[in-house]
């Protein structure tokens, strides 16, 4: 077994896969990449397992010692990155010599990329998931220092691979949704300005949900409390919407009016503080 030391970690980076997709019955979060298609579409460069574990990369990047020879992929927001001294693209399969020296610059484009190894990260499973999240895994981001095995490969990749994935809208402003459970109490003068309306993302946005800075009228009392996932666009009392991403709680007890498809999730978690949005619904 090899391993990548973490000689400085970044803003916000963290081992994520496709999250803990049977524990929502002990109230555990699902959590797992954010940008779904970016993680898959890295993986696939690499002929990995779908749900291999990758490194979720958010707003600045890490730099990473690898111990042995591998193969990676970076694909998501565009960032300038760097190997020994040689630039990287996007969406690319690379083959990583021995010692190697794997940095992050500036931001380009996006908020999230995500990097995947030949194998995957091999690090603790719990939950049947490596995907980190306070309270379940040891940590829930990486720290300086820290050390992430991999199997180390001789075998070498092109970096002329291409896939060909559906991911073409990630950095538009339009989200595609559907209309949640509660969308048809809403007034339709309301039901129109979901769709109507920019919506600027808040600065407390993280992985458990993206606020918004506009406000709403809302004339709906509270619900329930009734099950929600990952995309669940609720609308609070003073008239916020919040989107739950994937680290949200599985219940909640505000209205749920709208409800993001798996691409408008991948298509959120790429937008920036003070970026604005609109929803579309899907199909229309």
């Amino acid at each position: 077994m090899s391993q990548v030391q973490v000689i400085k970690p970044g803003f916000y980076t963290s081992i994520q896969d496709l999250g803990r997709l049977q524990s929502a019955c002990y109230g555990v979060p699902q959590s797992g990449a954010m940008d779904r298609l970016s993680a898959q579409k890295a993986n696939l460069l690499l002929n990995n397992a779908e749900d291999a574990a990758v490194l979720e990369i958010t707003m600045t990047g890490p730099e990473l010692l690898f111990e042995a020879a591998c193969q990676i992929a970076i694909c998501g927001a565009h960032f300038e990155v760097v190997l020994n001294d040689s630039p990287l693209e996007r969406s690319k399969a690379y083959t990583v010599a021995s010692g190697s020296r794997l940095r992050f610059g500036g931001l380009k484009e996006g908020f999230r990329a995500y990097l995947a190894v030949s194998g995957g990260f091999l690090t603790e499973q719990v939950l049947k998931s490596r995907s980190q999240y306070a309270g379940i895994t040891q940590k829930a981001r990486l720290e300086k220092g820290d050390v992430l095995p991999y199997s180390a490969s001789e075998t070498r990749k092109s970096s002329t691979a291409r896939v060909n994935f559906q991911d073409s809208g990630l950095f538009h402003s339009k989200i595609e949704v559907f209309k949640g459970p509660e969308f048809e109490l809403l007034e339709e003068p309301l039901q129109q300005a979901l769709f109507s309306k920019d919506f600027s993302i808040a600065p407390t946005s993280n992985r458990m949900a993206t606020g918004f800075n506009e406000l709403l009228p809302n004339t709906l009392k509270g619900i329930v409390t009734a099950p929600v996932i990952p995309g669940t666009v609720q609308l609070t009392p003073n008239g916020n919407l919040i989107a739950l991403m994937r680290d949200c709680q599985v219940t909640g007890g505000y209205p749920r009016v709208l409800q993001l498809s798996e691409k408008g999730i991948s298509a959120l978690a790429q937008k920036r503080p003070g970026e604005e949005v609109g929803f579309e619904l899907e199909g229309e």
